[in-house]
């Protein structure tokens, strides 16, 4: 991480990997019923092209399902069991944000996501925890171009040397860096008094 040579004045935080899980077992029950090798459900989904076009707002989430479906031959019903799974909130992380916003410290999501991320939000019961949502496919860019990071930090209305970013990707935390921005890479709830001292709480 970069020096916070003061305490961040705001909370830029990744959802996926950070806030929000997924239990693999779905995948995996999905791909044992089709024969298909541990893991293709992923990599389908992140494939460069497709990955690209749901970040940057050309599907819904479920269209992007749909289209990874449709490259494994999947069935409907496989595809809606994908599409209804929203994933798991980390309560720790979330009763973390509570604590930084109740100090005064603006928080933003940020993340690479679909169109339609807060029908997940609301779902998850997290659409009101935040100050700002930032969304790639509200943008036009995604994490790391560095217009992404300057969007995230007017969402904040803080200049980038006082915004705090956590992410558990490091071509994420290389690309807020780049623009100023003191970046840390996620590795799990031991982080969490170190951010909190970033953050002067």
């Amino acid at each position: 991480m970069t020096g916070v040579r003061e305490p961040a004045k705001a909370l830029l935080l990744d959802l996926d990997g950070v806030l929000r899980h997924y239990d693999g077992a779905i995948d995996a029950a999905i791909e044992d019923r089709h024969f298909l090798e541990p893991g293709a459900i992923f990599q389908a989904a992140m494939e460069p092209d497709r990955y690209r076009t749901l970040v940057t707002g050309g599907w819904t989430r479920a269209e992007w399902l749909a289209d990874v479906g449709s490259a494994l031959g999947l069935t409907d019903a496989d595809v809606d069991e994908l599409a209804r799974y929203r994933g798991y909130i980390d309560r720790e992380v979330l009763e973390f944000i509570r604590e930084v916003r109740a100090a005064g410290v603006p928080v933003a999501l940020c993340s690479n996501a679909p169109r339609d991320l807060g029908d997940d939000l609301v779902q998850l019961g997290i659409a009101e925890d935040f100050d700002a949502v930032v969304n790639s496919s509200d943008l036009g860019y995604a994490k790391p171009q560095p217009e992404y990071f300057q969007a995230a930090c007017v969402a904040v209305r803080t200049v980038q040397r006082y915004c705090l970013f956590v992410d558990d990707s490091q071509r994420n935390v290389e690309g807020a860096r780049r623009v100023g921005i003191a970046a840390f890479r996620w590795s799990g709830h031991a982080d969490l008094p170190y951010l909190k001292a970033a953050l002067g709480l």
